[in-house]
């Protein structure tokens, strides 16, 4: 009678034996590895009701979500990318500060085009940039005389025979000491050249993003500061660590403010978004660009890439056009 009712008592206790048994019978079968994974399989599948595991779930759905790359999702997108992104590629994110504060450095997020701040580094085209606006204005004067234009010598030296000498026609011959040089520079020289549009579109795609990767590419809402002291602009710098030389670029009306602030400073350069160009995002260790200029360039780049394809289809009758 004690035994029914301890049986009654615990009606899954015949079930869990056999199961037990018979998990030790198959051990030998089906090996230790396989056996482990029967085994927590199991112990988890008794644990699901009311085992200590669901804390942990619960933590785990209150964790922040997964952070992409710029910073975590949470936070406000200040400004989205008004340009069309091809399906295969995902809009890049950077942080937006202010010049307001010292430490008003993440006030939200903005989506910058991949194809202008996350393309392909290439050093041959920035070389090939780079050179090109080294030589675009410049002019060599290097220029030498040549035996017509030297003063004097207009008489032979020596008669043709007779004395022994080697023959000369004039003193100022390149042969001799004070005389013209031949194949000399003939100055001014231009050394003036056209690169391809493309070429020059793509050395600012790719200067951008060498900018953006080497964490040296800053995003701003405005350029407002609330002093035009020189000493502010010095310290925010260096509080912010932009490095040994700043440039700033803006595409709107720059504030009185930080232009007088940066005009008696070497290291900090306020500059208009139309000339932006290589040399000087090579020549400054750290860029900072405002939400309008960043719109600025990504349209008239992404423009750069547009504009040299066919106004139709070349499968359309081109004849039947007005």
């Amino acid at each position: 009678r004690n035994q029914r009712l301890s049986e009654a008592c615990a009606p899954g206790s015949e079930r869990d034996a056999g199961s037990g048994a018979m998990i030790r019978l198959a051990v030998p079968w089906l090996g230790r590895g396989a056996a482990s994974r029967v085994l927590s399989t199991l112990s988890n599948q008794k644990g699901l009701p009311g085992s200590s595991s669901a804390p942990a779930i619960e933590a785990e759905a209150a964790s922040p979500p997964a952070t992409c790359h710029g910073g975590v999702s949470r936070h406000p997108i200040l400004r989205k990318c008004n340009c069309s992104i091809p399906k295969h590629l995902e809009p890049v994110q950077a942080w937006v500060e202010s010049l307001k504060h010292y430490d008003a450095r993440f006030e939200g997020l903005t989506e910058l085009h991949p194809d202008v701040f996350a393309v392909m580094p290439r050093l041959d085209i920035l070389h090939s940039v780079a050179i090109w606006q080294k030589n675009f204005k410049r002019i060599s004067h290097a220029n030498t005389k040549s035996r017509a234009e030297v003063r004097g010598g207009g008489k032979k030296p020596w008669s043709q025979k007779g004395t022994g000498r080697a023959r000369h026609g004039s003193i100022r011959s390149p042969l001799w000491r004070g005389g013209g040089v031949s194949h000399g520079p003939r100055g001014p020289t231009s050394y003036y050249y056209m690169l391809p549009m493309k070429v020059r579109a793509l050395g600012l795609k790719v200067a951008l993003t060498m900018k953006l990767f080497q964490d040296n590419l800053h995003i701003v809402d405005s350029l407002e500061i609330p002093t035009s002291d020189p000493q502010y602009l010095t310290d925010l710098a260096h509080y912010r660590r932009w490095g040994m030389s700043t440039l700033i670029v803006d595409v709107n009306e720059i504030p009185e403010a930080i232009k007088s602030a940066a005009s008696s400073l070497k290291t900090i350069t306020v500059i208009p978004a139309i000339g932006l160009n290589v040399h000087s995002m090579l020549k400054y260790e750290t860029l900072v660009l405002t939400l309008d200029t960043v719109s600025f360039l990504e349209e008239k780049l992404l423009w750069q890439d547009m504009r040299y394809r066919q106004l139709y289809p070349f499968r359309l009758p081109y004849s039947d056009f007005p």
